[in-house]
């Protein structure tokens, strides 16, 4: 059974992308795992060049569409996969050559079998959303858009100090100052992105089928200041209070923006989701308990 956030992912499945992690020991051979079955099945395998390294999109999906993205690594890896199919319905599917890999549906080990279950017809999307990230100047002009799976932050630079910032919520053009405080910054997450940098921070864990978003301070200077959750329908914006403060935005813990003076982040909802490919029986819930131990039981006594 498949709730409204998920759905059956229906091929037919002709070509797939792969994005790796280039340190990663075993992702060559894994790769040519990949190919060989891909000759098997009549499948294309194209592999990004580089690792992704270069200053261009490492996949270029306009000019080379694929059905499916395969992601090699860990959580980092898909997360700059994920980047890759914004704006088109691609699903992605993580293969865990990591330590943690909480996105990634398969291990290494399972790649064959989680591949012919894809082909099958038998895998579950889930649909998650995106956060955008936009910047506007101190004149009110909009301008470079980010795209967040996990997280957007935003930070001093530099040394580590308490920054004074304010955050409105509300509607685009309508918004409502919610406070001021002192923190080393702010983290607006996803659901999706509610276990990683958020939750160390002190954040709620919100199931991935919620429409919220999560603000979470950090390390704020003020025993007053909470997390605090938000519908994902809202506008989000964030802005310093300090006009020789030098702070930056990043986003998924990978792509870096400096902020110049007076500049804000507005941050909403992205329409558009990204497809994740799980397999049949895996779960969020069984991925908190297996991956970070969530409310394990103790050992029984003997």
């Amino acid at each position: 059974m498949t709730d409204a956030s998920t759905s059956r992912l229906e091929g037919p499945i002709r070509s797939i992308g792969v994005v790796y992690r280039e340190h990663t020991p075993e992702a060559l051979a894994v790769i040519e795992r990949l190919r060989v079955w891909g000759v098997e099945h009549e499948v294309a395998v194209t592999v990004e060049e580089d690792a992704g390294r270069g200053p261009g999109p490492s996949l270029d999906l306009s000019e080379n569409p694929v059905d499916l993205v395969v992601a090699l690594g860990g959580d980092g890896t898909f997360l700059r996969a994920s980047r890759i199919v914004v704006g088109t319905d691609v699903p992605v599917l993580g293969v865990n050559l990591g330590r943690l890999g909480f996105l990634t549906a398969i291990p290494d080990s399972y790649l064959e079998g989680g591949l012919h279950q894809v082909l099958s017809g038998t895998a579950v999307v889930d649909h998650r959303f995106w956060l955008r990230a936009v910047i506007e100047t101190k004149d009110g002009v909009r301008g470079q858009s980010f795209f967040a799976l996990n997280d957007v932050v935003v930070h001093t630079l530099g040394a580590a100090r308490v920054t004074p910032l304010t955050l409105s919520v509300g509607g685009d053009g309508d918004m409502e100052e919610v406070g001021s405080f002192a923190a080393d910054g702010v983290i607006l997450s996803t659901p999706t992105g509610s276990t990683a940098y958020s939750m160390s921070a002190g954040g709620p864990i919100i199931a991935p089928e919620v429409e919220a978003v999560v603000i979470t301070p950090i390390c704020p200077h003020s025993l007053a200041v909470r997390p605090l959750v938000v519908s994902a329908q809202r506008v989000i914006c964030v802005a310093s209070l300090d006009p020789d403060a030098d702070h930056q935005v990043t986003i998924d813990g990978q792509v870096v923006h400096h902020l110049e003076p007076g500049e804000k982040v507005i941050v909403a909802r992205e329409e558009r989701p990204l497809a994740l490919v799980r397999l049949p029986g895996q779960s969020f819930f069984m991925t908190l308990r297996r991956k970070l131990n969530w409310a394990a039981r103790p050992p029984e006594r003997t």
